[in-house]
């Protein structure tokens, strides 16, 4: 899948108003006329009025490019986040306040989280004694995806607080774009160490916190909550292959890919699976082709992790394996295509 294709499911891709609305409020503390921002990005201030409007990753994108450059805030995303909390999730945010414990709390996102942004994947991985919750936007190629990205970070951050009190504390956080020069605002805000050239934006945690029960917690109201998202989900709900895109976006996050696997995720059998796709022109392989390069490319062009880390990343074997993908999926070895985008920028 080419770049361009990439630009255009950005077009596509979603998310609610809800979620940007802090922009605006960051932007005034910094005495700057939201309106007038929202104007000379081509935005209708109107859209605004409404956190249940939806706006395109790419006009979020275009307007966060033109905050930074209005403020000559290089970590404008961070501040954004910073703000952001369970409310800005609109009813998933209800429905995880409600869970039992957190790690009920941070699967109903996961798996939820299309309702609020269809250009987003989550996932939640748990390694021995710890959690990592991962955030990637699902077009990598749009300029102030680092942007989002920080902000979604601090955004977990708060929600773990949220959700486990205000002694929580994460053990790292990280971000999937290269070290800024200022790195302070980061140390400052999560309190722990950071570091940068991640391959997915994650704040990681000890898995004891799984365990806390929300202060919010009501299984009645979460009954009804969860019904009302499963609405909206089927509402909105794609077709089949993009459901399969958007597990498997998520299971690559944690290391997952194999096809009974992603059956197993989607609770059909592996047949089912395939036959679906068969309907639609499309192959399990062709879409795991897809998500791949798709994480590929974010990796290339935000940090400076080497190819044999990529690779690693990916599932390949051996990185040649990788390499021969790559030029297939774009026409040129992972080393040009990075110095191509280089040059663009």
């Amino acid at each position: 899948m080419s770049n361009e294709k990439f630009k255009q499911r950005a077009q596509l891709a979603t998310l609610r108003i809800g979620g940007a609305l802090e922009i605006l409020n960051v932007l005034k503390t910094f005495g700057i006329d939201p309106d007038e921002v929202l104007t000379t990005a081509g935005i209708d201030p109107d859209l605004f009025d409404n956190p249940d409007n939806l706006i395109t990753y790419a006009t979020r994108d275009r307007l966060l490019e033109h905050c930074v450059s209005e403020t000559g805030c290089r970590h404008f995303g961070l501040l954004v986040g910073q703000k952001m909390n369970l409310h800005s999730l609109g009813v998933v945010g209800s429905l995880m306040k409600t869970s039992p414990d957190v790690e009920t709390a941070l699967r109903s996102l996961v798996n939820f989280i299309q309702v609020h942004s269809q250009g987003a994947a989550m996932a939640l991985k748990i390694e021995d004694n710890i959690a990592l919750l991962m955030y990637d936007t699902v077009a990598p190629v749009l300029d102030a995806s680092g942007q989002t990205g920080d902000g979604a970070v601090a955004m977990m951050f708060n929600v773990m607080r949220e959700l486990c009190g205000s002694s929580f504390k994460p053990v790292e956080a990280s971000f999937a774009h290269r070290q800024p020069d200022d790195i302070q605002p980061f140390r400052k805000f999560f309190g722990v160490p950071v570091y940068f050239n991640a391959e997915h934006n994650t704040l990681v945690f000890s898995r004891t916190w799984l365990t806390a029960r929300p202060e919010a917690a009501d299984a009645d109201i979460q009954a009804l909550l969860r019904n009302q998202v499963s609405g909206l989900q089927a509402k909105d709900k794609l077709e089949f292959p993009e459901q399969v895109r958007n597990v498997l976006r998520s299971a690559l996050m944690t290391g997952i890919s194999s096809e009974e696997q992603i059956a197993s995720l989607l609770s059909i059998h592996v047949r089912t699976l395939s036959r679906r796709l068969e309907q639609h022109g499309k192959s399990f392989h062709e879409l795991v082709d897809e998500c791949r390069f798709e994480l590929a490319q974010q990796m290339l062009k935000k940090t400076t992790l080497g190819v044999n880390q990529i690779s690693d990343s990916l599932g390949y074997s051996r990185a040649s394996s990788f390499v021969r993908a790559f030029r297939r999926w774009s026409g040129s070895t992972p080393g040009q295509w990075r110095d191509d985008q280089s040059s663009a920028d």
